[in-house]
């Protein structure tokens, strides 16, 4: 059977081959670390030898890497060529770009939804090419939209300043249950479900400090001002889960999250109940957009929404009015 090389993994083999850093190349292509290096391995298992030579200080080219960068440079500028030749004579191959789409996190989780519908939307469209960005937050998307330096985020719509939301279009994908992920030291970590009446006294952080999510800072004032409940001091916000278990065991606080994200170590991600807060996550796209990538993004978003019930509200769930009204 053939072997098909994608040319996603020789933008992360060349990167990372002219900076010398995982963590730099990663940077330079907007994307996390831990997906680049999958990309890496892919390649060197693909092509059946190692690409770099890896230590805890330095990475360095093999004698493989050496001889496949230039040729992934001209792999790369030819690949790049036909497209913006197709773009610029508006055949219908314009359309098959790369779709930039932001995942809205740069860690992954076994139920994340954005990594899911990636995951599908690629298996469903394999002649495409769907490029995964991590900007942090939809707020931080959503001007990259505008921008046209984005084609697609998902995240809390909702949330969004009216004048964006004015220029934006979106479509439910999940409404997704709200939990809080703590230290495993932390008071509340033994509990199997956490009350809005068990978190008095106990101020809980909704990443007020990170101007790249206020869409869900907005959600967690919202939902604490309901109950009574007192949000934590904004702090700079940690990337990454090596951040983040430091960050949860030095401020302590318990952070608002979601059912089925990332597993940090030395934490313990908790289900909030009675009521079940949800946040409705959308896919958000410039209007009128009509690349194939965002049909296959849509497609796979119904898809898997439809066979395990994304949008089904559980009675006596939580949500705000704004994000409710999305759903009609």
């Amino acid at each position: 059977m053939p072997r098909d090389l994608h040319p996603r993994l020789l933008r992360g083999f060349v990167a990372t081959a002219e900076t010398l850093h995982f963590g730099r190349a990663a940077e330079r292509l907007h994307i996390a670390q831990q997906a680049l290096s999958r990309d890496v391995r892919a390649l060197e298992g693909l092509l059946g030898g190692a690409l770099f030579d890896r230590t805890t200080r330095s990475v360095e080219l093999t004698s493989a890497g050496r001889q496949l960068l230039p040729r992934a440079r001209r792999f790369l500028a030819l690949h790049d060529e036909i497209l913006a030749e197709a773009a610029a004579a508006g055949g219908s191959g314009a359309a098959a770009r790369p779709l930039l789409v932001d995942l809205n996190s740069d860690v992954t989780g076994p139920d994340l939804t954005p990594d899911r519908v990636l995951e599908r939307a690629r298996a469903d469209w394999p002649e495409g090419e769907l490029l995964a960005r991590f900007h942090g937050g939809l707020a931080a998307a959503a001007a990259e939209l505008l921008a046209h330096r984005l084609d697609a985020a998902f995240g809390r719509f909702a949330g969004l300043p009216a004048p964006a939301r004015g220029r934006l279009a979106q479509l439910p994908v999940r409404l997704e249950p709200i939990a809080l992920v703590m230290a495993d030291t932390h008071p509340l970590a033994g509990r199997p479900v956490i009350r809005p009446a068990d978190l008095v006294g106990h101020p809980v952080d909704i990443c007020a400090g990170n101007p790249a999510t206020t869409e869900w800072a907005d959600l967690g004032a919202r939902l604490l001002h309901e109950h009574g409940l007192t949000a934590a001091a904004p702090h700079v916000p940690p990337v990454g889960v090596d951040e983040a278990a430091r960050y949860l065991a030095r401020h302590g606080d318990p952070m608002l999250t979601t059912v089925g994200g990332p597993q940090i170590p030395g934490t313990v991600t908790v289900p909030l109940v009675e009521p079940v807060p949800l946040s409705l996550v959308s896919l958000v796209h410039r209007p009128g957009e009509r690349h194939p990538g965002l049909r296959a993004l849509a497609g796979a978003a119904g898809a898997l929404g439809t066979a395990e019930g994304w949008l089904r509200r559980p009675p006596g769930s939580w949500l705000p009015a704004a994000d409710a009204a999305l759903l009609s």
